[in-house]
């Protein structure tokens, strides 16, 4: 695996410019890759609106998968064989939660991969 950087610029790019990177790495090597590349989006992203952003919160499915859960409704999904999946972060997982006085936080997340659409490099090479 290669020590791959993104350059700061438009949040979008820089998503997409890490789908088709991580797309083109060895599936084993894909969840860390992406991780590296949301780290950097979410900290070096320029958008034309200053009240746009990109974050994610990092969960481990039920399954071994890396979740990426955004915080604009949609999740990628990296799952154990190194397909990555979009999903929409309620609908597309069977989701329990650890309630307290104060919190309500996720507790698992099980990705239902039958109602995910899939991302593959062909789509993005085009």
């Amino acid at each position: 695996m290669s020590c791959d950087v993104l350059l700061a610029e438009d949040g979008s790019l820089m998503f997409r410019k890490a789908l088709i990177r991580t797309l083109q790495a060895r599936p084993e090597e894909r969840a860390i890759l992406f991780e590296s590349f949301a780290e950097q989006i979410q900290k070096n992203a320029v958008y034309e609106d200053v009240h746009k952003s990109w974050t994610y919160h990092l969960h481990t499915g039920t399954d071994g998968s890396r979740i990426f859960r955004g915080g604009i409704g949609f999740s990628l999904v990296i799952d154990p064989q190194g397909r990555l999946w979009r999903a929409a972060t309620h609908e597309d997982f069977e989701t329990t939660y650890t309630i307290t006085p104060t919190s309500c936080e996720i507790d698992t997340m099980r990705p239902l991969y039958a109602t995910m659409r899939e991302y593959v490099l062909g789509y993005y090479e085009s």
